[in-house]
């Protein structure tokens, strides 16, 4: 008696990031300004200029292509976007590198990746991964394939730096992504605040670094909603000065640090926060400022030579306290058993 074949329950995985580098889509735009003169034809066409069939495969470097902007729609058939016209025939020295930037930007998912850790180091390669899939719903099966195209991306828009067996995301400004304040509302919407809620910040009291309380951080926690606290400034009165920084610390709903120059004060403090498991965002000029046995949670790395430092700082502080209550896990220091 012959068996009855058992049904394939296995489901296929729709991936929302595109399938393919931007490299290797830009072929799609680029043979149509070839052979078509940027005018809009049918994909079977556009399979016929580059020698090949149409197949499933480059139906899904149409849809990665899409995905990225470098294709428009027009009906059924599809032409060259103008991102993919910057990039294929730039008419500045800088026109292609943004356009590669603003292609990845645009990809869903790759450009929720990069707009969450630049100016950060990635973390480890086994909590990136656990990351993916917890935060930025990247199936299990993809992650691999996910971080191939993506670091591919990155390395050809020179959107990183490699150190020391360390990745970091450079931070172009708030002028090539997605308008920083209403992303800053997006995240405000996700969490939990009230009026009175409070950011504490931990840093030195004295110029240069003391100053930037007021040209970045107080603004930056502002955005947010909480109300920013300084010691000095918010809560020395008569008492004993640790009960007042304690009870300040305690209260707070999150806490920043700032570890430039390793001030003694700074990490005092940045111990008993980590002791009351509370979530810190942690900021740094250099690295060599952060301990080694805190890298491995994501700070935020700044440069004062950077024209627009202050105003990326601000923006990034901002939606990494927001992340820290949306996601206490990736600033609070895991204490072992």
């Amino acid at each position: 008696m012959a068996t009855k074949k058992k049904a394939d329950t296995t489901k296929t995985v729709n991936a929302p990031y595109p399938r393919h580098t931007i490299e290797k889509c830009i072929r799609i735009p680029q043979v149509i300004l070839d052979q078509n003169a940027g005018k809009a034809c049918a994909r079977k066409k556009v399979a016929e200029f580059l020698g090949v069939g149409l197949s499933g495969e480059l139906n899904v470097e149409f849809s990665s292509a899409i995905k990225y902007g470098l294709l428009d729609k027009d009906g059924a058939d599809v032409k060259p976007s103008d991102l993919a016209k910057q990039i294929l025939r730039p008419q500045s020295d800088s026109d292609e590198l943004e356009g590669y930037r603003n292609a990845l930007f645009s990809a869903p998912q790759f450009g929720d990746v990069y707009q969450h850790y630049r100016g950060e180091n990635l973390p480890e390669s086994r909590f990136f991964e656990n990351a993916l899939v917890d935060n930025f719903k990247v199936p299990r099966e993809k992650v691999a394939e996910f971080i191939s195209i993506l670091m591919t991306n990155l390395r050809k828009a020179e959107l990183v730096k490699e150190h020391d067996d360390k990745i970091r995301l450079i931070d172009v400004g708030a002028s090539a992504v997605e308008d920083q304040d209403k992303t800053i509302q997006k995240l405000a919407k996700k969490v939990d605040i009230v009026s009175g809620d409070s950011c504490f910040v931990m840093m030195p009291f004295a110029d240069p670094i003391g100053g930037y309380y007021n040209l970045v951080y107080k603004p930056a926690i502002e955005k947010t909603g909480l109300r920013p606290i300084r010691a000095d400034a918010d809560i020395f009165g008569s008492g004993k000065i640790m009960d007042q920084i304690l009870e300040g610390m305690t209260a707070a709903k999150v806490l920043v640090a700032e570890l430039t120059d390793r001030n003694p004060n700074v990490f005092y403090e940045l111990g008993i926060a980590h002791a009351l498991k509370k979530p810190v965002v942690l900021v740094s000029a250099t690295e060599k400022d952060v301990p080694f046995d805190l890298q491995h949670i994501r700070v935020i790395y700044y440069d004062v030579k950077d024209p627009f430092w202050g105003t990326k700082l601000i923006e990034k502080v901002a939606e990494n306290v927001l992340s820290a209550i949306q996601r206490p896990d990736e600033a609070i220091l895991k204490l072992p058993n």
